[in-house]
């Protein structure tokens, strides 16, 4: 940047009382500074906007780096896995209760071999029911119905003079 020493900022200070009047120095020098604060203030955001991108890219490249650690990973376990499920159905065959797979019968017990489906919310209702009243106290849930006259006669208004 430029060297403005102590020397040189006099001269310029004399030269701009000269040039711009005692009157009007204070008001130019305001907006000197003002325009010069505004500059460093736009410096700095740029700054942190270069080291937010530059950040970015480091973070971009440090989860491709961690996608392709995981998708390694999961391939290796699924290898290992093919190979755990073909070793573990060798050392079944024969054994009673466990079902053979050869090359024929795999196909024909494939079905039946999967357990069938249940919905997780087979039991919704007991489940809801299950919930303690302390918590249903806390969170505002209802827990008794009042019809619609109940509850217009216990939020109506009280009037101050007594009813004729």
């Amino acid at each position: 940047m430029i060297d403005l020493g102590i020397s040189k900022l006099a001269l310029i200070g004399a030269v701009a009382l000269i040039v711009i009047g005692p009157e009007k120095l204070p008001r130019v020098a305001r907006t000197v500074g003002a325009l010069l604060g505004k500059a460093q203030r736009y410096v700095a955001d740029v700054k942190a906007e270069v080291s937010r991108s530059m950040e970015l890219e480091e973070l971009k490249k440090m989860k491709e780096t961690v996608e392709s650690a995981a998708r390694d990973v999961e391939s290796s376990v699924q290898s290992g896995a093919s190979d755990f499920e073909k070793s573990w159905s060798e050392a079944t065959v024969g054994l009673d209760g466990a079902p053979s797979y050869g090359s024929d019968a795999h196909h024909s017990i494939g079905s039946d071999f999967h357990p069938s489906y249940k919905h997780p919310k087979k039991n919704w209702r007991i489940k809801q029911k299950a919930m303690p009243q302390w918590y249903k106290a806390r969170t505002g849930v209802r827990t008794r119905t009042q019809s619609g006259a109940a509850r217009v006669a216990r939020f109506r208004p009280r009037s101050s003079s007594a009813p004729r």
